[in-house]
């Protein structure tokens, strides 16, 4: 307990030296032009009146422009032929692209890194959730996140999808308020496969020990209670606690990354460490899958981040570039950061910086230029191989996968620096150090909390970690029947 106590505060000391760096951070003022006074010329002296002169015509005034109709605060219904066609088969791309970042990006990542009696169960573990929350997603998961509501929770307007229309025959459709230019069925569909890579990274931090049973009431409780309303809080921009304050987070540093990864290290906590952890050889069964797993997830990720603009248009073409950029810059720094530190540089570690890379630059990704991503891509590679390597050894917590490591902390520091290394042109808004830090720690809160709870009622009544005996002999047999000949 007092090393879990310790941990938590590190990642607090974490935060607050991230925050104060915004001390440095200077604020580009806008050039303001002064308007010029206006000039009075004295008024002609008015001449006598002439019988023959004829009337003075006077000019009808111009009637005044129309008022640009209000963007909708909710989904609307409008004409098929509003819909922009350039903007929905990105959209469409993107998703596709999203789902292969779980099914089969992340499911060969974490499947390569785990012992060969383990590799069925962790890619059926990723396979499962993608099937569990996408039915999650339709029937309550949506609505809670992206319809208007509370501050802390959406409305129920589309359980089970209700009142998202296609109209053939009249020519009409559904739009989301927050992507107008696209049918509502596309925005929902790509919201759905974040709400499927979320809880699936996750997964990594309890590895080989926790019943598939059990997982499955995991993921589908906080899929609905804890990634639903982080999503409402910090996307919805019409009634979300932290959207309405302005909190920047283009594609998920706190919504995915720290979620998931507070998660994971609550999750390793309350199930223990495996059977011979620091005392017997560990090694990953097959880095050759955890390297196609990583290149499938960093081609993914443009559909995430890029994505994200909702738009094919400058603002996704700038977020690409700098996922490419930071990704990049992060693999090189943690394989430096690794060879410098351990004589080797190893695929595992290359692999893993350019994930932790991934990670740091989502929630910069539509607000900084080259300079934030060039920062924060070497801050997640050396930060978050410190984190998986000896802050994880110091405190003898076991996140099999570095779920935690990788992605709360390489989330924490992403989300932090988009605040130093926002670019108004880019992004069209101001950063709020206070308002990014307070998102950061709600998301800490809330999923770390909120995932304690949801563990231990699970325990108490099914039991959450298969026996000593199923684990030695692995989940693939004990749990699924079948293993990898």
């Amino acid at each position: 307990m007092k090393q879990s106590i310790a941990l938590i505060a590190s990642v607090c000391m974490l935060m607050g030296a991230f925050s104060v760096s915004t001390v440095f951070a200077q604020d580009k003022a806008a050039d303001q032009k002064a308007a010029a006074p206006a000039v009075t010329s004295p008024a002609p002296a008015t001449p006598a009146p002439d019988a023959k002169a004829e009337p003075a015509k006077t000019e009808a005034a111009a009637p005044p422009a129309a008022a640009a109709p209000a963007a909708p605060d909710k989904p609307t219904l409008i004409a098929a032929d509003k819909i922009n066609s350039g903007d929905t088969a990105w959209m469409l791309a993107s998703t596709a692209l999203v789902l292969m970042m779980t099914i089969p990006g992340l499911a060969l990542f974490y499947g390569g890194m785990v012992r060969k009696k383990n590799v069925l169960a962790t890619v059926m573990q990723s396979f499962a959730i993608t099937c569990l929350v996408t039915v999650l997603w339709v029937v309550a998961g949506y609505s809670i996140a992206f319809i208007p509501g509370s501050a802390f929770f959406g409305g129920f307007d589309r359980l089970m999808l209700n009142g998202m229309l296609f109209q053939k025959e009249a020519g009409k459709l559904t739009v989301s308020h927050l992507g107008t230019t696209i049918p509502e069925s596309v925005y929902m569909t790509f919201q759905m496969t974040f709400a499927i890579i979320t809880p699936a990274l996750i997964a990594g931090a309890f590895a080989d020990r926790m019943k598939f049973s059990a997982m499955l009431w995991f993921m589908g409780l906080w899929s609905l209670l804890i990634y639903s309303p982080i999503a409402h809080m910090m996307w919805e921009s019409t009634t979300g606690f932290w959207a309405t304050k302005g909190v920047l987070d283009f594609a998920g540093g706190t919504v995915v990354h720290i979620n998931a990864g507070i998660a994971g290290l609550v999750c390793a906590l309350v199930l223990g460490k495996r059977l011979g952890y620091g005392k017997e050889a560990m090694a990953p069964h097959n880095l050759t899958f955890t390297l196609i797993g990583a290149s499938l997830l960093w081609v993914g990720w443009f559909g995430f981040n890029a994505g994200s603009a909702v738009a094919a248009d400058g603002r996704a073409g700038m977020a690409m570039f700098v996922t490419q950029f930071a990704t990049a810059v992060a693999a090189l720094a943690w394989m430096f950061t690794e060879w410098l530190v351990k004589g080797k540089p190893s695929v595992l570690g290359i692999a893993s910086g350019a994930v932790a890379g991934l990670v740091a630059i989502t929630p910069a990704s539509g607000f900084v230029g080259a300079t934030g991503a060039l920062v924060i891509g070497i801050a997640a590679g050396v930060l978050c191989f410190f984190a998986a390597t000896m802050v994880k050894r110091a405190f003898g917590y076991d996140d099999s996968l570095d779920a935690f490591g990788v992605h709360c902390i390489g989330g924490i520091v992403g989300a932090l620096l988009t605040g130093v290394f926002n670019v108004k042109d880019i992004s069209g808004a101001d950063a709020d150090m206070l308002v990014q830090l307070g998102a950061v720690v709600t998301t800490l809160v809330v999923s770390g909390v909120g995932s304690f709870i949801i563990l231990k009622v699970i325990d108490v009544v099914i039991g959450l970690r298969v026996t000593e005996e199923e684990e030695r002999e692995g989940l693939d047999v004990s749990l699924h029947g079948e293993r990898v000949e």
